[in-house]
């Protein structure tokens, strides 16, 4: 099992135990380049940009787009993550160090991912986003999917995109799918969260959404802090429209989520019991869905096996580009 810097389980280890954040920050502080270094260096890719977009409403988001080629890959970071964790890793031999999901992905197509609203950066010590337009109060599902539209057209990005979604991100990216079918060519889902899990935990299942809403990191109390409404996030994904059919693949860890001090089995024994179950409905979804376990690695399969999730982002983008 991976060992983590204390800073990130003093942080944030408890966000990973929610199956939304938590485990990137560590190569930030261990000399991985900064997440922000893109943003203040040069541009050295045609049409390669780090900015706020305006999306309307007195709000902007941050965006980053690197690369060139068809499909464009939009990249959707889990609960309380900016999109650092797309550009930093955490691996350990064979694994190569780099490149990160972001870069990586840009060697072969057009990638883009953005900031939230109150999602951490990974910076030292870790910060919330001051990038994108703060929002206070729990947040809607469909406000988040509606963010991703309006900041990918408001930018002329263009579609369709291959939606890779890390955690609560694959609800997030699954959602849209359902609601722009025609905007979506396929979809990677990086050990996301499902729709399927409160039967497993029963009564402790109120228990398990105020963890996920309040992690135990230094940000809880914080009004911008991006809290969820997961209930009606499940209950919006149910009540949309089937997903189109396009290529899609899964990733899934191996390794136990991460325990935050205090913590308790009735709630970490259903999460594991879940877990399993969750990724094989995502398999279910579509048809021929390969189903990709990260050997070793936790919650954060796009930070300890980058190789791995560009290799599935890879696939579906050729079964897009030639399986027509």
């Amino acid at each position: 099992m991976r060992q983590r810097i204390p800073l990130l389980t003093a942080v944030l280890t408890a966000s990973a135990l929610a199956v939304l954040a938590g485990c990137g920050g560590p190569s930030a502080l261990r000399g991985a380049p900064a997440a922000s270094a893109s943003a203040t260096g040069p541009s050295r890719d045609r049409g390669e940009f780090s900015r706020q977009v305006d999306v309307g409403g007195g709000r902007k988001l941050w965006l980053s787009c690197k690369g060139s080629g068809a499909p464009t890959v939009v990249l959707e970071s889990g609960l309380h993550d900016s999109s650092d964790t797309w550009n930093l890793t955490e691996t350990r031999p064979p694994v190569p160090k780099a490149p990160a999901v972001f870069p990586g992905v840009a060697a072969f197509a057009r990638v883009c991912t953005y900031d939230r609203p109150g999602t951490i950066r990974y910076t030292n010590p870790p910060a919330l986003t001051t990038r994108s337009t703060p929002q206070t109060g729990t947040r809607s599902l469909g406000a988040m999917e509606a963010d991703l539209d309006r900041v990918l057209t408001s930018a002329h990005v263009p579609g369709p995109y291959l939606l890779v979604g890390h955690s609560f991100g694959g609800m997030i990216t699954r959602l849209y799918a359902q609601r722009h079918p025609a905007k979506t060519a396929g979809l990677v889902f990086v050990d996301a969260f499902g729709t399927d899990m409160e039967p497993y935990f029963g009564a402790r299942w109120p228990a398990y959404l105020k963890l996920l809403n309040n992690p135990g990191t230094t940000f809880d109390a914080d009004p911008a802090f991006e809290k969820v409404d997961v209930d009606g996030a499940i209950a919006a994904v149910r009540a949309a429209k089937p997903l189109p059919e396009v290529p899609m693949a899964v990733l899934s860890k191996t390794e136990p989520f991460a325990a935050p001090a205090g913590s308790t089995k009735d709630v970490l024994a259903p999460l594991e019991r879940a877990w399993p179950a969750v990724q094989q409905t995502l398999v279910e979804l579509g048809e021929q869905t390969p189903h990709l376990l990260a050997t070793g690695s936790d919650h954060y399969v796009q930070l300890h096996d980058p190789d791995l999730t560009i290799s599935a982002v890879r696939l579906i983008a050729g079964r897009i580009r030639f399986g027509r």
